[in-house]
C-alpha cells in the first residue's frame, strides 16, 4: 500500500504584512494532485494543520476542504500539534469521521481511540496516533504507570512504548503498524541564523526527546514538528519530518518543501520517496549596498526579502525605496560601519542635544542629519514632560 505523509501546514501563517493565504491554497492544491497522481490509499497529516488554535475563518475553511477533498478517494488521519487547539480537534472529530477524516486531538489509551485499525480505516494498516504533549499535561494511563513525574524525554518515551506494544499486537501478520507523532528528536538539524516557522517555546531541551522514543516496532514512523525535511536521527526504524508546506520564515529559505511517499506492506519495514513541492514564493537574504540590491529588482520582484543595506549612515529613506521597489519586502535594516571609537562620551555642560549629536559623530563618523537631530529633540522633549 501507498501512504502519503505530509505534516505542517500552518495555514493562516502571515510573513511580515503579507498575507500567504493564495500560496496555501495553490500548496495543498499540490498535495492533493500528488495524492491522486500516486494513487496513495493513505494520508497522514503529523500535526499544525493550522498556525494558530482558533484559526482565522478563510484558513479554517482551506484546512477542512483540504482534508475533505483528500478524503474523496481515501482515508485521512490527523493529530494536533503544537500550533493546533486539541479541544477543536475533538470538536470537529464526529463531524468529519463519516466524511473519512479522522482527528486525534487528545492523548488518548491505545484502546480508546489511540489506534485506528482496519475496521475503521478500511486499509490494511493500524495508525497510532500522538498528538503534541505539552509539558504539565498529565494523561490518564501515564498515572496509571507511575510514570508522570519523570522527565518530558522520559513521558514521550513511555507513551510511544505503550503505543508500539498495542501496535504490535493490533498489526498481527496482516496490517501495516504506523506511529504518527508531533515532538522534537534531539539532533534534528535545523538553520537558527534566522527566524523559523517552529514556536521557539516547543524547540528547547526541555521538549527534546530522545532517539529511544522512536519504538522498533512501526514499519514507519511519520512525525510532525520540525519544519526542515529529514530522516529522524538515530531511529531503528524508517522515521521522518515531512517538514513543513511553505517555507515559513527566513530560517527556512532555501529548504527544498517536500511530501513523503511511504511503500508498505506487512511483514517488512517501509521504503520511502520524497516528493518535492512548488509551489510557493521563494523567500531569500540580501545583503549589500543599495546600488546593488536595486540592480536586483527584477530579479527579486516576487520573491520574500529580508534585506541587510550597507549605507554609510543613517537613510530616513531606506524602508520606503525598499517597499517601494520590491513588492515582497519583509524586513530592512540598515548596515552601517562600526566606529572606530569606543570611548565613553561624558555629558559635562554639553546639552543633551548636543551630547547626541557628538555621539552620532562618534558611531557613524559623519555629521547627524538634521532631521534626525529634530526627532530626538521631539522625543526628549515628550519624555521630560511626561508625567512621573
Amino acid at each position: 500500500m501507498k501512504i502519503l505523509h505530509t505534516s505542517d501546514w500552518h495555514i493562516g501563517k502571515r510573513l511580515g504584512r503579507h498575507d500567504r493565504m493564495a500560496e496555501f491554497r495553490n500548496v495543498l492544491g499540490e498535495v492533493g494532485s500528488i495524492a491522486d497522481d500516486r494513487e496513495v490509499d493513505l494520508v497522514l497529516v503529523s500535526g499544525d494543520v493550522w498556525d494558530r488554535p482558533i484559526p482565522p475563518m478563510d484558513a479554517l475553511t482551506l484546512g477542512l476542504e483540504t482534508l475533505l477533498r483528500l478524503a474523496e478517494r481515501r482515508p485521512v488521519v490527523a493529530v494536533a500539534g503544537n500550533h493546533d487547539s486539541a479541544e477543536l480537534f475533538e470538536a470537529l472529530a464526529p463531524l468529519l469521521r463519516p466524511r473519512g477524516v479522522h482527528l486525534i486531538g487528545d492523548i488518548r489509551r491505545p484502546g480508546e481511540g489511540g489506534l485506528l485499525g482496519p475496521d475503521v480505516l478500511g486499509v490494511p494498516v493500524v495508525v497510532a496516533g500522538f498528538p503534541f504533549l505539552r509539558e504539565g499535561r498529565v494523561v490518564d494511563f501515564m498515572l496509571e504507570a507511575g510514570e508522570w513525574y519523570r522527565a518530558y524525554a522520559d513521558k514521550v518515551a513511555a507513551i510511544t512504548r505503550a503505543y508500539n506494544e498495542a501496535l504490535i499486537v493490533a498489526a498481527g501478520a496482516d496490517a501495516v503498524p504506523i506511529l504518527m507523532a508531533h515532538f522534537m528528536v534531539g539532533g534534528v538539524k535545523i538553520d537558527r541564523a534566522a527566524p523559523r516557522g517552529e514556536r521557539e517555546l516547543h524547540m528547547g531541551d526541555a521538549y527534546a526527546a530522545t532517539a529511544q522514543s522512536i519504538p522498533a516496532g512501526p514499519q514507519y514512523v511519520a512525525m510532525g514538528h520540525i519544519h526542515a525535511p529529514q530522516a529522524v536521527p538515530g531511529a531503528p526504524v524508517p522515521a521522518h519530518y515531512a517538514g513543513s508546506l511553505l517555507a515559513l520564515d527566513f530560517g527556512e529559505a532555501g529548504e527544498q518543501k517536500r511530501v513523503v511517499i511511504v511503500d508498505a506492506e506487512p511483514g517488512r519495514l517501509a521504503t520511502t520517496e520524497s516528493v518535492p513541492l512548488t509551489k510557493g514564493r521563494r523567500l531569500e537574504r540580501v545583503t549589500g549596498d543599495w546600488g546593488s540590491i536595486e540592480a536586483r529588482a527584477d530579479e527579486l520582484a516576487s520573491t520574500f526579502l529580508d534585506l541587510t543595506v550597507k549605507t554609510s549612515g543613517t537613510d530616513l529613506t531606506l524602508a520606503d525605496r525598499a517597499r517601494a521597489t520590491f513588492p515582497f519586502v519583509v524586513k530592512v535594516r540598515a548596515l552601517r560601519p562600526e566606529s572606530e571609537r569606543r570611548e565613553r562620551l561624558v555629558k559635562g555642560h554639553r546639552s543633551w542635544h548636543d551630547l547626541y549629536a557628538d555621539y552620532y559623530a562618534r558611531e557613524h563618523s559623519e555629521a547627524a542629519p538634521g532631521e534626525l537631530l529634530a526627532l530626538f529633540g521631539d522625543v526628549l522633549e515628550e519624555a521630560t514632560d511626561a508625567p512621573a
